[in-house]
């Protein structure tokens, strides 16, 4: 659940309010907010807005989290600070990441029209440079801004922010939903609704504002929760709530053989959009309302027209390009990948090679890390996210066009039940999905993608975390296999934000 924590904390900043003068007095000061998920505490944020003796403008966010996942405590911290000229304009960003294994950090600065960026990531430095980003302290402020200034209901605003961490420029709307009365430190206040809504990740959230200015709760998807509280009662968290098995959905009974079945029928019940479905050689998913009938069964890779090596179609060489987190053309990577395979060119066989390796050589520990193929080549320990990531940056380090899934797993054990879970998918002839934390390939039946590509677009997961039924059928649908189409070489890749020119990036159980 790591994945979703760092990604709702960069959802609850950014936005953008309409041209004005800007008065920061009344924000400026230290914030504190208590951080739950689906209702349980699981770390605290500091906010902070500052000017500098230069007359610089910072603006401040220091999250912690701490939780537990399996049974072992996991902690991690996310920094940032965004720091615009007194007209706000912005100058540079900082940004850094602490888990158990690891610091990443980020330092981008403004260059005229460019933003040239430093990463730091499992120990491999890199620069990039970016178009200029739109974003402005408007867009930091923006909520606090907006409702001083007394909007009407109905009324609409966009927003803009650059985040290092996937190297993009994210942009969304606001909108005031409503406008009420509350008790706020003892006085009656008006406090207005603001829904939002960011692209490319399909999340809303829906934001509480004072009309001087102060957020109050912010929530996210319904499922993350960032609320106004004294520093004492935000900072009183624990490692208390396991994240995996409190958002896992579990089953009153377990399901017979589920490595070795054939076929799989399940009823998703929940928030399920369009966007969760997935229908290829493995799964089929049919939406009606808040139901999706599920049915997978298992691929038959022996009927499938295995391609040998190198591949040369251009749609599929944009999943052999590395990014910021699958750095599959370094030199550390292209030769463990050519150490498991040798001379190898039959594109099952090198994936069946690099998935039992991750396998064999992986540690299983359930980490908080954000993760990167290199790193996870260094330790060889972690869960899911480690096992794919690796994985990943190795096939493609051998020219096999891979990408990275996110969804559901079926867990045997107490309790049994659905868990949320990332692998990995090949190009095979057609996509199949590997998982090599299982070292299995073909994946077995219980395995529901929901979403696939980087980071972002796996975000949509986010608003289904603790709130999904499901339910195990007895028959099979009627249906035919979904056909498996070259992806178009003009599409924007849907799997990473890469070193230019190549595709998009990433980054779970």
């Amino acid at each position: 659940m790591k994945k979703w924590l760092i990604m709702a904390t960069i959802v609850l900043g950014g936005g953008v309010a309409a041209a004005e003068s800007l008065d920061i007095a009344p924000f400026q000061g230290d914030s504190w907010y208590g951080l739950y998920f689906n209702g349980e505490k699981v770390g605290y944020l500091l906010k902070q807005v500052n000017q500098n003796p230069s007359g610089e403008i910072e603006v401040i966010e220091d999250a912690h989290f701490m939780v537990t996942m399996s049974g072992a405590k996991q902690s991690m911290s996310m920094f940032s600070n965004r720091v615009y000229d007194p007209k706000g304009a912005l100058l540079r960003i900082e940004m850094e990441m602490k888990d158990p294994a690891q610091t990443s950090s980020f330092v981008a600065e403004v260059a005229g029209n460019e933003l040239r960026m430093k990463s730091l990531l499992g120990g491999a430095a890199r620069e990039d440079v970016f178009p200029k980003p739109q974003e402005t302290l408007q867009d930091a402020l923006r909520h606090g801004l907006w409702t001083r200034r007394g909007p009407a209901v109905g009324e609409v605003i966009n927003f803009s922010a650059f985040e290092p961490m996937y190297q993009k420029e994210v942009s969304g709307i606001s909108r005031i939903t409503g406008v009420e009365q509350r008790i706020f430190n003892g006085v009656p206040t008006k406090v207005y609704e603001i829904q939002s809504v960011l692209d490319l990740m399909d999340i809303e959230s829906t934001s509480y504002v004072t009309d001087c200015g102060t957020t109050v709760e912010d929530v996210i998807s319904g499922v993350f929760t960032m609320r106004l509280e004294p520093e004492d009662a935000a900072k009183d968290v624990d490692y208390s709530v396991d994240t995996m098995v409190s958002n896992a959905v579990l089953l009153p009974e377990p399901i017979k053989n589920p490595r070795g079945r054939d076929w799989l029928r399940l009823t998703l019940t929940g928030p399920l959009r369009e966007s969760h479905l997935f229908n290829d050689l493995r799964q089929t998913m049919i939406l009606d309302g808040d139901r999706v009938d599920f049915e997978a069964i298992r691929t038959n890779v022996a009927a499938l027209p295995v391609p040998e090596l190198p591949i040369t179609d251009e749609a599929l060489l944009q999943y052999t390009k590395p990014s910021t987190y699958v750095q599959s053309d370094d030199p550390r990577l292209i030769e463990k990948a050519r150490e498991i395979i040798g001379d190898e060119t039959n594109a099952l066989k090198v994936a069946r090679l690099l998935c039992n390796w991750v396998s064999a050589n992986m540690r299983n520990v359930f980490s908080a890390r954000l993760s990167n193929a290199l790193e996870a080549l260094e330790s060889l320990e972690g869960d899911c996210t480690e096992h794919t990531v690796l994985f990943v940056g190795l096939a493609r380090a051998a020219g096999l066009p891979a990408k990275k899934v996110a969804g559901l797993i079926y867990v045997e054990g107490s309790p049994s039940g659905f868990y949320f879970h990332q692998w990995a998918t090949v190009w095979l002839g057609a996509w199949v999905d590997v998982d090599p934390a299982f070292n299995q390939l073909p994946v077995d039946v219980t395995h529901i993608k929901l979403a696939e590509g980087d980071l972002f677009r796996q975000a949509k997961i986010l608003p289904l975390i603790g709130r999904l039924e499901i339910a195990v059928e007895g028959e099979r649908m009627v249906r035919e296999p979904a056909a498996e189409p070259l992806p178009d070489a003009d599409e924007t890749d849907p799997d990473e934000t890469a070193a230019a020119p190549a595709p998009e990036d990433e980054e779970n159980t």
